[in-house]
């Protein structure tokens, strides 16, 4: 099956990243068929873009988003412009290590699976903040504890490294089409703005859609994600939280209760285990963290199905 990689970027702040991820789409032990780099809507990022990557880069293809501002619209452009069986997605600021793309297109030898998600590790600057819960890393786009530490079917996969066949992402009028289409632009990520859910979204719609059809868990594919310094910080780590909690309110209201299956059983076990480990480490402020997240988070999803938010650009 041909392989096709979206990066979508909105930030010359993160310039020497995208440059870094592409060297090492380069290097990959399994070569992608096609590499696309989305600038959503930012017209001096796309003439740099145009004019660096194509020259230093001659395989990559450069173009703007043609939907909505946000994560989501410049998805669904890099998809409708790929050809590719198989449409990976890597986040603009993460690096992916050499046997990261074949390994995260391996479980496709099975025809159940329509989608996979790898290991993203998070790339600090300079030590772990000692209080940061590893519990909550998908606080910073991260594999949290929680997940499978072997191959296993998940509900969603994290957004910085993931895949989907094209057919997941697309509508058609073959017999193997989904009608799931592609992510929705009312979730996801909009410049800083700590919103997101969008896969997690399309992947309940995949799975109520197919049920037969799986989501696997690949942790022998790994990125490595720069968290930047500010993201380090207990207010960030509440801004994702409170965010969080309104964007799964809003996948409740898409796809019903099945938006939360699985952060009540991460509530019910990660989260309890995570704090007597922190106690054991001597850590209270790291049990206060996970104390605080669970919160903010909830309290964020009340609001949100009391109060639905408009999305706002950056």
């Amino acid at each position: 099956m041909n392989v096709a990689v979206v990066i979508c970027c909105y930030t010359s702040a993160r310039w020497d990243d995208v440059v870094a991820a592409l060297s090492a789409l380069a290097g990959q032990t399994r070569p992608a068929d096609e590499v696309l780099v989305v600038v959503d809507h930012n017209p001096q990022l796309l003439q740099q873009a145009t004019d660096v990557l194509r020259r230093v880069l001659p395989g990559v293809r450069v173009m703007p988003s043609t939907g909505p501002r946000g994560l989501s619209g410049a998805r669904n452009t890099g998809v409708a412009a790929a050809s590719a069986d198989i449409v990976a997605f890597l986040d603009d600021d993460a690096c992916p290590e050499p046997g990261w793309l074949a390994a995260l297109v391996a479980p496709y030898e099975d025809p159940a699976v329509v989608g996979t998600g790898g290991t993203v590790l998070p790339r600090w600057p300079g030590e772990r903040p000692g209080w940061f819960p590893q519990e909550f890393d998908w606080v910073v786009g991260c594999s949290y504890a929680g997940l499978p530490s072997t191959p296993a079917p998940i509900r969603n996969p994290i957004g910085a490294s993931m895949s989907f066949r094209r057919e997941v992402l697309t509508t058609g009028p073959s017999d193997t089409a989904f009608d799931t289409g592609p992510f929705s632009t009312a979730l996801g990520r909009v410049g800083t703005l700590p919103l997101g859910c969008e896969e997690t979204e399309l992947a309940i719609r995949v799975h109520a859609e197919r049920p037969d059809s799986r989501i696997c868990y690949a942790p022998a594919s790994v990125v490595r994600h720069r968290i930047s310094i500010d993201r380090t910080r207990v207010r960030y780590f509440v801004r994702r939280c409170w965010g969080e909690g309104l964007s799964k309110a809003a996948v409740v209201r898409s796809v019903g209760a099945a938006g939360l299956a699985a952060e009540r059983a991460h509530v019910m076990r990660a989260l309890p285990r995570g704090v007597v480990r922190a106690f054991r480490a001597h850590r209270p402020d790291r049990a206060g963290a996970l104390l605080l997240g669970l919160l903010v988070t909830t309290a964020g999803y009340a609001v949100g199905r009391l109060w639905p938010l408009p999305r706002t650009s950056r």
